[in-house]
């Protein structure tokens, strides 16, 4: 789950991190009393779930009120659409006021978890305000790692070579210090799986302020944080994939036209790329898991079948924990109520196939049978639409 810049930036304040004050308005009615408060030169930042917002035109500065305004009217209740986005962007629903900083050094920070090494790493670059991609693409020597050993924890030196690698002023060591400890915690405390601070900015005072902030949450571990799940904004997120985490099934809205159902991320994977092998393109990424029930089936195939895209439906089912014939009842379900006549092509093995096969042939569906994946994937390339 991802938070806003506003979200994260509250976070830090309660672990006693430097913020800009900032004031968070949804109307545009609300920006006078906001510049009152933070003055009329300041940033104004769309807050939306996308990089390159600044490049976007979704981060601006003003020096006066009228100019404030404008750009507010303008951007609130938009769609910002940047190179994380699609065509139609996200929509901009609130807009951060932030004062200015006086800065005199950017930098760059982050914690993620370093799938290779199998532990939690600190990212750091003298580079603020650039993409970290950018930065890795071009000068990957200017990157910055500590990789933090689970057993023993953040260790002192692994400070003092940032400190150093980052030639942060001597008056900023016991701030950075501070700063660099605190996001271990938050990084632990709150499960996330990416916390990023860009820029991570000394002002001319020497002071360390996080100018700006940016989390991902990992999804598996919100049933320990629910005070967070509150801070979850749908507006932001497809709203098939939305729905489909509502549901607790694992959904991922792709660019074809192929709705597939199947039943194990393994399975799912593999039927995705001998999909397009066979020359068709998934419209989706969707596991129902091995636990489902014939109302979670259906659930699923609805959210297939009510995305526009798709004109042809995949079925790749091991039955198992998930017979077969669960299956194919939750697939007849998901036909009735909708009314869809699209035809879909079926591979089935494992528990009750049997009977699976069976209610889809009594169905009156347009069901066609494969016995290998190979065939699955063939067939549906040669279905028209």
């Amino acid at each position: 789950m991802k938070l806003h810049e506003y979200q994260t930036k509250q976070i830090f304040k309660n672990y006693r991190l430097n913020v800009p004050n900032s004031i968070l308005i949804t109307d545009a009615e609300q920006l006078g009393d906001a510049l009152k408060a933070i003055g009329d030169k300041c940033a104004l930042k769309c807050q939306v779930h996308a990089g390159g917002r600044g490049k976007a035109g979704g981060v601006k500065l003003v020096t006066n009120s009228n100019e404030a305004s404008e750009y507010v009217n303008t951007m609130l209740m938009s769609n910002l659409v940047t190179h994380q986005t699609d065509e139609a962007g996200v929509p901009i629903t609130s807009i951060l006021v932030e004062e200015l900083t006086n800065i005199k050094t950017e930098l760059y920070l982050a914690m993620t978890l370093d799938r290779n090494n199998q532990c939690p790493t600190i990212l750091a670059s003298k580079a603020g305000g650039m993409e970290i991609e950018e930065v890795a693409e071009s000068n990957p020597e200017d990157i910055i790692y500590e990789n933090i050993n689970p057993s023993v924890g953040l260790q002192s030196f692994q400070i003092r070579n940032l400190i150093t690698k980052l030639e942060i002023p001597k008056e900023s060591f016991e701030e950075f210090t501070h700063l660099i400890k605190t996001v271990v915690k938050i990084f632990y405390d709150i499960d996330a799986s990416l916390l990023e601070i860009n820029p991570l900015v000394i002002s001319d005072d020497k002071k360390v302020i996080a100018l700006d902030g940016k989390v991902n949450i990992e999804d598996d571990a919100m049933f320990r944080h629910p005070d967070l799940l509150e801070l979850r904004d749908r507006t932001q997120e497809d709203q098939l994939e939305a729905e489909a985490t509502d549901l607790g099934i694992a959904y991922v809205n792709l660019t074809g036209n192929v709705g597939c159902l199947v039943n194990g991320a393994g399975l799912a994977m593999a039927t995705l790329d001998v999909t397009n092998q066979a020359g068709a393109s998934p419209a989706n990424f969707l596991d129902v898991g091995g636990g489902a029930d014939v109302e979670k089936v259906a659930k699923a195939v609805s959210i297939i079948l009510s995305d526009p895209k798709v004109t042809k439906v995949l079925v790749n089912i091991f039955g198992g924990i998930l017979r077969c014939d669960i299956a194919a009842d939750g697939i007849v379900s998901a036909y009735e109520r909708t009314g869809s006549k699209l035809p879909l092509v079926v591979r089935m093995l494992g528990t009750n196939v049997d009977e699976g096969q069976k209610i889809l042939r009594n169905s009156g569906l347009n069901v066609t049978f494969a016995e290998t994946l190979s065939e699955a994937a063939s067939a549906i390339s040669k279905l028209s639409g």
